[in-house]
């Protein structure tokens, strides 16, 4: 009987959001190790939570990566994985296999696994939603590197997303896009799914990866800070806890926050259901980002 109310208290926990949410939009940046793992519990719990936000009549947007399963594709093509401040450097043959991978197979796979699970999902390649120009890096010595086709997300279509939204279907997009002129480029996932949560008016902003959340030291989990001010970044990146690949991430939830999202959160994938328990509990589950 204690566990038939402990589950009771776990429902009432989640009402005060479900009240809240109820018909907003979240973006879910979907990414990480967590989408190769054999146990199919966790390769598809991403995908539980997404068939339960449409349940719930909130709106999900999914915006997923895949990088190692693009280096393993350009292996098997005779390609060398390059990067350059956490940015894949990619020439003419890599877009190629970016574009094929990220559109091609990752995306249907991920809109069938939802399907499979009761959910309703449409995918889109992101050069039907993305528009871009050429992202331009800067070396240690401060001169520019070329990277070759990797954009920065300019522009949004929102039409079509919108669309879905209107008739309960969730979109899922892949991270290319194109510019003007109408070239493929790669684009940074985290950097697309911000992009879409503010040209959508998004509530909530989800990044999902391979970590528990922001940590003051990557090296201990203990180190989670899961409270953190937009006005706080800047110290963390001159402290050296934001560097790397996490800055492009950090920066995307401020801009997120100061456009107008309520809350960005980064959670770790791994962690059985992830999503609710970061949205519809008091605690959370890793970092929240709020202005």
């Amino acid at each position: 009987m204690q566990d038939l109310i402990s589950k009771a208290a776990t429902l009432l926990e989640a009402l005060p959001y479900l009240q809240k949410y109820s018909g907003a939009t979240f973006v879910v940046k979907y990414g990480g190790s967590f989408m190769d793992s054999p146990d199919p519990v966790i390769r598809t719990g991403v995908a539980r939570d997404i068939v339960f936000l449409e349940a719930a009549e909130i709106n999900p947007v999914v915006v997923h990566g895949g990088g190692k399963a693009i280096t393993r594709a350009m292996e098997k093509a005779g390609l060398k994985a390059q990067f350059v401040q956490g940015q894949r450097v990619t020439d003419a043959a890599t877009v190629r296999v970016v574009d094929a991978v990220l559109s091609g197979e990752i995306n249907p796979e991920v809109v069938t696994t939802i399907s499979s699970l009761g959910g309703l999902a449409k995918g889109f390649a992101g050069t039907e939603i993305f528009t871009c120009r050429k992202l331009l890096v800067h070396g240690a010595d401060g001169q520019p590197v070329d990277i070759g086709f990797v954009g920065e997300v300019t522009g949004v279509n929102t039409a079509p997303l919108l669309a879905c939204i209107e008739k309960g279907i969730t979109p899922v997009i892949s991270p290319t896009a194109r510019d003007k002129d109408g070239q493929v480029y790669n684009c940074n996932a985290d950097v697309a799914a911000a992009r879409a949560a503010i040209a959508l008016r998004a509530r909530r902003l989800v990044f999902m990866s391979d970590v528990p959340g922001l940590l003051r030291d990557p090296r201990d989990p203990a180190t989670l800070i899961p409270h953190l001010r937009a006005s706080e970044v800047d110290a963390l990146k001159h402290a050296g806890i934001v560097e790397r690949g996490m800055i492009p991430k950090v920066d995307s939830a401020v801009a997120a926050i100061r456009a107008g999202v309520d809350k960005v959160s980064f959670v770790d994938g791994r962690v059985p259901h992830a999503v609710l328990l970061e949205i519809f509990t008091d605690e959370g589950v890793g970092t929240e980002v709020v202005l």
